[in-house]
């Protein structure tokens, strides 16, 4: 029977101090063929997040069924207070493994990253630059791809596109972008007008931001998951990558990523050049975390800006009239 009463009872939760939350979702099953090297990236790309990240930083490890010899590591990373929360579970699928890192918290913003990611120098900060500088912004990802402003971003295409600030702008880093592209996979066949220029939107004096974010790092405002969906039907593709793209469009966020590269991602094998950066002094204090909160916008604003400006912008001559419009080299826009 229950004697007393429980001193917590109604009590509120007391303001974490924590500032930015990580989460990063892990499945390594077994220790050959493809993820023969998944342990070694995985205490890299912990390692580099540990060296990079300020003080006011609350990390959530979920592992989604990975084999003893990594529970026995992540396990050890509690018990020595370099992880906050670790959340053990089995295979559920990357996305529903995510959700479970989101709920249960209420901090500003959240981090949501494989576990391949080699995190360096700066990121915190230049993301919370972006996010003060950029007040529509939602997602901001670390790591510039090609193309970028094709996915996701009609709403800020539809909101800048007269202006002349949104223009093509060169490649700040071109080694880095390289670089990803070799980590998927894919040979150096592409289009070398993609290493030159990307579409950019000049921000401040000395600031642009580029359109669009890919999916395996990105920061979020937390308030973009004020409704979270309990459960994902897919493990890795299908529906479950829309969930993260719309929940942002919902609220009219925009998606942008920093101009220079600040991660790389590592994938399955490694290799000579991974190495983690020296630990860098940072203190989340010195951050300013009061960023705007947009409200979710009318099904037929939403309707407007991602699904008929879309496919209005993605007819043939009026792409060629973008690129033109937006200063891509005249040499560059019929293939580009």
């Amino acid at each position: 029977m229950r004697v007393g009463y429980n001193p917590h009872k109604d009590k509120k939760q007391e303001n974490s101090g924590y500032l930015h939350q990580v989460i990063i979702p892990v499945f390594i099953p077994n220790q050959e063929g493809y993820f023969k090297d998944s342990l070694a990236i995985l205490q890299l790309c912990l390692e580099s997040l540990f060296a990079t990240k300020h003080n006011q930083t609350f990390i959530t490890i979920v592992n989604n069924g990975s084999d003893i010899v990594v529970v026995s590591y992540l396990d050890l990373l509690l018990k020595d207070d370099k992880i906050h929360e670790l959340i053990h579970t089995q295979n559920i699928g990357k996305l529903n493994a995510i959700l479970k890192g989101l709920a249960g918290n209420n901090i500003e913003l959240v981090t949501i990253s494989d576990s391949d990611v080699l995190f360096l120098n700066n990121w915190q900060k230049e993301t919370v630059n972006i996010f003060n500088l950029v007040p529509k912004a939602g997602v901001v990802g670390i790591v510039p791809q090609f193309k970028m402003y094709e996915s996701n971003c009609g709403n800020i295409l539809f909101d800048t596109i007269l202006s002349s600030k949104l223009r093509f702008i060169p490649v700040k880093n071109k080694k880095a972008l390289m670089l990803f592209y070799d980590s998927i996979g894919w040979a150096r066949d592409y289009n070398k007008d993609y290493l030159e220029y990307n579409l950019g939107l000049k921000v401040s004096e000395n600031q642009n931001v580029l359109l669009g974010s890919g999916h395996f790092v990105a920061t979020y405002k937390k308030d973009v998951f004020n409704e979270i969906i309990s459960y994902i039907e897919f493990k890795m593709g299908g529906t479950s990558e829309a969930y993260l793209d719309k929940a942002p469009l919902k609220k009219d966020y925009w998606r942008v990523t920093t101009p220079d590269n600040f991660a790389y991602h590592m994938g399955n094998t490694l290799e000579n050049w991974m190495v983690f950066p020296q630990a860098l002094e940072q203190k989340g204090a010195e951050f300013r975390y009061d960023f705007n909160k947009n409200k979710n916008i009318s099904p037929f604003l939403y309707w407007i800006k991602n699904k008929l400006f879309v496919k209005f912008i993605s007819i043939k001559p009026v792409v060629k009239l973008f690129l033109k419009w937006k200063k891509l080299p005249k040499e560059m826009i019929s293939k580009y």
